[in-house]
């Protein structure tokens, strides 16, 4: 049986939509949650949490009417427990099944797919320039976006496909016009919606530096060289040349308060360089990082926030609920920021996680080579964005 073709179960099971999970997950609420996926799915990408149980038992063991008793014993009977799946059908039919034999359960809306839906906006209470800066935050995956708003005009920094009318629908709530979609460079963990906003009237801006990989829809675009600036009211957006995680990587330093750094540096980490030259290429790729940070990131004020454009399960968000961090703060905890270039290289090429799933697609897809349908994209980029060399070896004790 297919795990997205299954019967509406004999009994009543409650669903919980993702946001409501979320918000228990967030409050501190214990939750059990019974993933129903394969193995490999969940071992890939999973909800976590200090306060998430995670059981993976596979929906093909609830097929049959006698349900193995290690099975069973493996699902408390204490306590409330939410199934889920990719798309939620396997999950209410688990639901029910277990329903059925007198445990608590309810089932995840749209299951994993559900989750990759919710995406967040937070203020950033420490930006002091000109408007007003938001966090977008997308906790399936891990990605981050900025919005920029100020005296009527607005900005989007690093948006995804798949939410390009929350964009243009949180603009117009906030009764703005969003005038620039601006990447940082070409992402390899999820479809770019620079293209798709650009269709919609905004002015999209891709890195100068980025063209020569590929691009081939450089000329519909605006391209931004290191220095140039794009005005937002009263507000200043000036882009910096990062390269190391990609050659074309791009920050963007929003009015001198905080520094878009894209995949370059993160709160908890520093990007990975391999992801456009593979392994062959990455010790200069990380050699180019190493003078991007010494050079253009490290040597702004101390206070100058930095927001990168993921997080992951090791970062530790702000007091305001954003992942951002003081560049000062970073230096203090980051033991990578202070070492001299060898032994940078040497520590981030020592313990890379996997490449992002469907990486290259994506790639190609952000490119112009390859084009995929709004679903497809949303496939190609679920899981986790493993854009970061690995957290473990980088932070300070």
């Amino acid at each position: 049986m297919n795990a997205d073709d299954f019967p509406t179960p004999d009994v009543d099971v409650e669903s919980v939509d993702p946001e409501s999970l979320k918000d228990r997950i967030d409050a501190g609420e214990d939750v059990t949650l019974l993933d129903a996926r394969m193995q490999s799915d969940y071992e890939e990408w999973r909800i976590d949490g200090e306060n998430v149980t995670s059981i993976n038992v596979p929906y093909f063991e609830f097929l049959e009417d006698d349900i193995d008793e290690d099975v069973l014993d493996q699902i408390p009977d204490d306590r409330e427990v939410t199934v889920l799946c990719a798309k939620g059908g396997a999950s209410e039919y688990v639901a029910g099944t277990l329903a059925e034999r007198g445990y608590d359960v309810d089932h995840l809306e749209d299951g994993m797919n559900g989750w990759a839906s919710i995406y967040e906006a937070v203020e950033v209470e420490r930006y002091d320039g000109a408007g007003t800066l938001l966090q977008y935050q997308r906790p399936s995956s891990g990605c981050l976006g900025y919005l920029l708003y100020d005296d009527g005009e607005a900005a989007i920094i690093d948006p995804l496909r798949a939410f390009t009318d929350r964009y243009l629908e949180d603009a117009a709530e906030l009764g703005v016009d969003l005038t620039y979609a601006l990447d940082t460079h070409v992402h390899a963990d999820h479809i770019s919606g620079v293209r798709d906003l650009d269709a919609e009237g905004v002015e999209g801006v891709i890195p100068e530096a980025a063209v020569d990989r590929g691009v081939t829809y450089a000329d519909e675009l605006t391209t931004a060289a290191d220095g140039d600036t794009f005005d937002v009211g009263d507000a200043a957006i000036e882009a910096v040349s990062t390269p190391g995680h990609t050659t074309g990587m791009t920050s963007y330093l929003v009015d001198d308060s905080l520094l878009a750094t894209g995949d370059g540096l993160f709160v908890e980490s520093v990007a990975r360089p391999d992801l456009e030259e593979g392994d062959d290429g990455a010790p200069d790729a990380a050699r180019m990082l190493y003078e991007s940070l010494q050079e253009r990131v490290l040597t702004l004020p101390d206070d100058t926030l930095v927001g990168g454009a993921h997080f992951s399960d090791a970062a530790e968000p702000a007091a305001d609920g954003t992942y951002t961090a003081p560049i000062g703060e970073l230096v203090e905890e980051m033991d990578a920021l202070t070492m001299d270039e060898d032994a940078f290289v040497d520590l981030i090429l020592s313990d890379m996680p996997p490449r992002p799933a469907n990486y290259e697609d994506i790639i190609a897809t952000n490119l112009g080579q390859n084009a995929v349908d709004d679903e497809e994209a949303f496939t190609l980029e679920l899981g986790p964005n493993n854009c970061a060399a690995s957290q473990d070896s980088l932070a300070g004790d």
